[in-house]
C-alpha cells in the first residue's frame, strides 16, 4: 500500500497510482491531495487489519510526513524499529560503527552548540540535526573562524523550517558533528525485499558547485553511473541491511565514494526513495517505475534497460530557494528563462515557493560530455530567474 502525504505527490507517483490500481490508505492528509477521481483508496481501519492479518506486507511512503502514522498504527510490525533506526543519524552512526570504527561523530544537545570546543574536531567537519530532511540545516565547517557564523545561520534556517516540517522530519532539538566524508557524492534508491536481499532501483551522482556547497542543487543519472555502481553500491547495502535487519522496504541513500573506492554512506532515508519527485528520473533516464519495482518485488533487469543506452545523462535540477532570497520579496520566477537555459529540457513542475523552499524541480538531458548547463546552474544563485518585489 501507499501512505501520501503532503508536501508533494508527483505527478508520476499520481499516474502511477491511478494507472496500476494501486492501493493508497485514506488518511485525512491523503483526502487532502486531491487524488484522482477513481484513486483506489482503502479506509485506515482496514489497512491497520491487512498488516495485522498479514494480507500486505509492503508499504511506501511519498514523505517522511507520514512516519508518525507509521508509529502510531502499525507497531506490531517491524517498521516503526526500521524507522527509528534509520531516520535519527546518531543511532545509524551506531549501528554503522563495526563498519566504519575510525569514523568520528559526536552527539550534540541544540542547547549546547554555543559551547561545543571546536578546536578540538577534526576539520572540515559537518553539522546537521540528528532527524532531517532535505538539506536543511546542514552545514560543512572547513575552519575554526567560521563556526560563529555558521551557528547564525543554523538559528535562521531551522526557525524558518519548522514552522513547514514536522518534528518527526525535521527535529532540531540535537544535532550531530560528524568528520566530513571525502569523494563523490552519490543517492541510491533501493528496496529489501522478504529475503532481505538489496535491489537497487535508482542510482544518482550528485555534484556539487564548491567544497563548500551542500546543497541538493543537481543530480545525475546514466548508463555509465550505473554500470560503474551498481555492484559495489549493493555490496553495501548487503552488508548494512544486515546489521539493520532491514526486510520488505524502501530506503533513500546517500554515500560518498573516496578517490581510492572506499564508501562511506552518510544517511540512509526510511520507507521511500528520493524526496519529492527525485526519484522519477529513472523513468526519465531508463523507462523504470522504482515505485511498481518495491510494490510488486521486481528486481529491475538492468542489462536490458541499460542496452543500447549511449552517452546520454539525464539530469534533475533542484531549484531551491536559498537563504539570500526570502518568499516575500520573490515576485515572479521565469519559467521560461529557465527552460532556454537547458538544450533538452524534459518537465518542469513549478512549486509554490511562498509556501516551500524551492521553486520546483526540472527533469534534463544532457549528452556526452558537454556539461556546461549543469555546470552553470550548480553555480547559480538563481537570481537569474527570479523577478523581486
Amino acid at each position: 500500500m501507499l501512505l501520501l502525504d503532503q508536501p508533494y505527490v508527483s505527478p508520476f507517483l499520481r499516474q502511477t497510482i491511478l494507472e496500476h490500481q494501486l492501493p493508497v490508505i485514506a488518511t485525512p492528509q491523503a483526502a487532502a491531495l486531491e487524488l484522482p477521481a477513481g484513486t483506489r483508496l482503502v479506509e485506515e481501519l482496514a489497512a491497520v487489519n491487512c498488516y495485522r492479518d498479514g494480507i500486505s506486507r509492503l508499504l511506501y511512503s511519498n514523505s517522511e510526513n507520514s512516519l508518525s502514522w507509521v508509529t502510531r498504527n502499525l507497531p506490531f510490525t517491524d517498521l516503526p524499529r526500521q524507522i527509528a533506526l534509520l531516520k535519527d543519524k546518531v543511532r545509524f552512526r551506531q549501528l554503522l560503527a563495526p563498519l566504519y570504527p575510525d569514523f568520528f561523530f559526536q552527539a550534540v544537545p541544540a542547547a549546547e552548540l554555543e559551547q561545543v570546543a571546536v578546536t578540538s574536531l577534526p576539520l572540515p567537519f559537518i553539522i546537521k540535526p540528528a532527524v532531517g530532511f532535505f538539506s536543511l540545516g546542514v552545514h560543512k565547517v572547513s575552519a575554526v573562524e567560521e563556526w560563529p557564523a555558521v551557528l547564525a545561520a543554523l538559528q535562521a534556517q531551522l526557525a524558518a523550517a519548522t514552522a513547514v516540517f514536522p518534528a518527526q522530519v525535521l527535529d532540531t532539538t540535537t544535532f550531530i558533528i560528524e568528520e566530513c566524508a571525502l569523494g563523490d557524492e552519490y543517492a541510491i534508491d533501493a528496496f529489501y525485499d522478504r529475503t532481505g536481499t538489496a535491489v537497487i532501483v535508482n542510482v544518482l551522482q550528485h555534484p556539487f558547485s564548491s567544497a563548500a556547497d551542500v546543497s541538493d542543487r543537481v543530480y545525475l543519472s546514466s548508463a555509465a553511473i550505473i554500470q560503474r555502481t551498481l555492484e559495489p553500491f549493493t555490496a553495501l547495502l548487503r552488508e548494512i541491511g544486515a546489521l539493520a535487519g532491514l526486510v520488505d522496504f524502501p530506503i533513500h541513500a546517500e554515500v560518498r565514494v573516496a578517490p581510492d573506492g572506499t564508501i562511506v554512506p552518510i544517511e540512509i532515508n526510511p520507507l521511500r526513495f528520493g524526496g519529492w519527485c527525485a526519484t522519477d528520473i529513472a523513468h526519465y533516464a531508463f523507462g523504470l517505475n522504482p515505485y511498481l519495482a518495491f510494490l510488486r518485488e521486481d528486481r529491475p533487469r538492468w542489462g536490458k534497460l541499460l542496452d543500447g543506452k549511449g552517452d546520454e545523462v539525464t539530469g534533475l535540477i533542484v531549484l531551491d530557494r536559498s537563504g539570500s532570497l526570502a518568499a516575500a520579496d520573490v515576485r515572479a520566477f521565469d519559467e521560461a528563462r529557465l527552460l532556454r537555459a537547458f538544450a533538452r529540457p524534459l518537465e518542469w513542475r513549478p512549486i509554490d515557493f511562498h509556501r516551500y523552499p524551492v521553486f520546483g524541480f526540472l527533469f534534463v538531458e544532457t549528452v556526452g560530455a558537454d556539461m556546461a548547463e549543469i555546470e552553470h546552474i550548480l553555480a547559480s544563485d538563481l537570481r537569474e530567474f527570479v523577478t523581486v518585489a
